[in-house]
């Protein structure tokens, strides 16, 4: 996902999409305990898309202050 698509999303959908993300990120690590995951690129890709919300966040929490 970029950045610029998270910047036109309102702070309840960014923190709805971070909780998304956390679950799918914490699923993903179970499935690869447990040797199930088949793309490991997956793990990766969950973790950055994680932090560019929270960036974009911050950015508005910033802005609003």
């Amino acid at each position: 996902m970029k950045a610029k698509e998270l910047r036109d999303l309102t702070q309840q959908e960014l923190e709805a999409k971070a909780a998304e993300l956390r679950g799918e990120l914490w699923s993903a690590r179970v499935k690869k305990a447990t040797g199930q995951l088949e793309n490991k690129a997956l793990l990766r890709r969950l973790r950055r898309d994680g932090a560019r919300v929270q960036t974009v966040l911050r950015e508005k929490l910033g802005a609003s202050r």
